[in-house]
């Protein structure tokens, strides 16, 4: 017995026509839809400053105008997060919507993730719910689940659950079905999209992927027929690294062992996930803490030609009475300017400055007013790459941790009664997990000084203010020299950002990967926008674009 479980959105904003390609493109049993991350918690919580009904994802209402009757035609099932802070409004929306169009669907929602009351101060406070309660939706007869803060995994526990009728103590099912929902939450990340190795396949308009899962809590990674992009063991693995940490990926329904998930190429586009083991989940909720951290200013300056650390140097002393009463500023300058240049652009460098503090007047129109003044009594060739405008808020993110307990998990059904999901019972506190056995080290012989992306692929992402890169090695021989060379000291070295910063080694033979924790380089989250890449999507690329001694036989 297999469901097949698909998804339709990796975020707020993703292709809105996946929902249809994913209805009419081949079978399926479930859709799901991920709108939800930290970021988006603080956009939506903004939304219901202003508007109290507000809060939920509208763009998944106007895909659901247009798909909701195919879904039913072809009798699947839809199950999403988009409820965001507001999950009974949207099932309240998507009722009037059904009716509207006169498509007889049942509506249930879960609650219970709103912990906001109790964080005074925050704007949004709301712990990571597991899939137990759209489980319960489902049984009950629902056709489309809304829910708010639920883990990405529980959009695909909650429907494997329900199918197969898994208890809580099912630790390696539902372990298996965490692994599936990671792979698939991430939308088209999984099929070719934002992949290391993207030469590989057509990745022009990558189709979503969808997930074939077994009682026993294994599964095929694949996508449907004649859609683009490619599934692979690459691809699947890039995913397993993305936003993960240690061996255990820890959640409300489980705790996930990654260093058991074994991967098999299944035929084209196929990837078969097996052996994947759980443990009870840990004795606490996570809870994503969203609160406005005060205002932020930019104004990026350019500078041409020659003398570039001059200039950069007078526009920093003419800038400096302005900032005084900034609490935070920070000054980058950026060398993308080469010398000889063929174009203006290329002989341009960059100098960033970006000011925070708790007066938006301050770190807005003061910063504008000064930047303005010096338009014509400054560097020779100045300029700003945008009009300076006025301080825009930021958010800060944190993450805390409450019992099981301190939530209600309470599935609301299509007929309005209100079933609590009680907390789990069966918990286990997360126990360092001993370090593998290290394969024996390539024979030492000729090298040659090339970037490591060359035989590595890598993916990294964003986890509050820390951020994970996942590198992983493409054959046996290269993951022998692989995990002997890029060591935590090593990646600091070939990462100078991270040199103060605390930096963990987690190593995931089965997967050939390691995956590196950089603790504190994003500052308080990607909505403070502490770096230049505030999500550390792309860090993983800078590391692959280091230069190391990498033997010629790998080459």
């Amino acid at each position: 017995m297999t469901l097949r479980i698909g998804n339709a959105s990796g975020f707020y904003g993703d292709r809105f026509d996946a929902m249809r390609e994913m209805l009419t493109g081949g079978d399926l049993d479930v859709l799901t839809g991920d709108y939800l991350a930290e970021l988006t918690m603080l956009i939506l919580g903004r939304d219901r400053l202003k508007d109290p009904g507000a809060g939920y994802a509208r763009t998944f209402l106007r895909q659901l105008e247009d798909c909701l009757g195919l879904a039913h035609e072809r009798g699947v099932k839809i199950v999403t997060n988009a409820g965001g802070l507001n999950p009974a409004g949207l099932a309240d929306a998507v009722r009037a919507l059904a009716d509207r169009l006169g498509i007889p669907v049942r509506v249930a929602h879960v609650e219970g993730d709103d912990l906001t009351s109790a964080f005074p101060g925050s704007l949004a406070a709301h712990a990571y719910l597991g899939g137990f309660g759209i489980a319960a939706c489902l049984r009950a007869g629902a056709d489309v689940v809304v829910t708010g803060r639920v883990t990405d995994a529980a959009l695909v526990t909650g429907p494997a659950a329900a199918h197969f009728g898994w208890k809580e103590t099912d630790h390696d099912r539902l372990a298996g079905a965490v692994v599936a929902g990671h792979v698939l939450e991430c939308g088209a990340q999984a099929t070719g999209g934002n992949y290391a190795f993207f030469r590989d396949g057509d990745v022009r308009r990558p189709g979503f992927p969808l997930a074939e899962l077994h009682e026993d809590g294994g599964c095929v990674i694949t996508k449907h027929p004649g859609t683009g992009g490619f599934v692979d063991i690459g691809t699947v693995t890039a995913q397993l690294l993305y936003e993960t940490a240690g061996a255990r990926y820890a959640g409300p329904d489980v705790t996930a062992r990654l260093d058991t998930v074994r991967l098999g190429q299944d035929g084209p586009d196929r990837v078969r996930i097996e052996g994947v083991r759980g443990q009870a989940p840990p004795p606490t909720l996570k809870v994503g803490l969203n609160r406005l951290g005060g205002f932020r200013g930019e104004v990026v300056f350019v500078l041409t030609g020659l003398d570039i650390e001059a200039k950069a140097a007078l526009v920093r002393e003419q800038m400096e009475p302005a900032l005084g009463k900034a609490a935070d500023v920070r000054w980058e300058l950026v060398r993308t300017d080469r010398p000889d240049a063929p174009s203006e652009e290329t002989a341009s460098a960059l100098l960033r400055l970006v000011v925070r503090g708790p007066d938006q007047e301050v770190v807005g129109r003061a910063l504008s007013g000064a930047a303005v003044e010096l338009a014509l009594a400054s560097y020779p060739g100045f300029h700003v790459l945008a009009p300076p405008g006025k301080g825009s808020p930021y958010g800060v993110f944190e993450d805390v941790y409450v019992p099981h307990g301190a939530v209600d998990h309470v599935a609301v059904l299509h007929d309005g009664r209100r079933v609590p999901v009680p907390p789990a019972h069966d918990t286990a506190v997360l126990d360092p997990v001993p370090e593998p056995r290290l394969p024996e080290s390539l024979p030492s012989g000729p090298t040659r000084h090339a970037p490591l992306g060359l035989v590595a692929g890598a993916r990294s992402g964003d986890k509050g203010g820390n951020a994970n890169v996942g590198v992983w090695a493409r054959t046996d021989d290269a993951w022998r020299w692989l995990t002997h060379e890029l060591t935590a000291d090593r990646f600091q070295q070939l990462i100078p950002e991270s040199r103060e910063l605390p930096v963990t080694r987690h190593v995931l033979p089965n997967l050939r990967a390691l995956n590196f924790v950089v603790e504190g380089i994003l500052g308080a989250g990607v909505a403070a926008r502490h770096r230049f890449d505030p999500q550390a999507k792309a860090l993983g690329e800078w590391l692959r674009s280091r230069h190391l001694d990498i033997p010629e036989a790998l080459l």
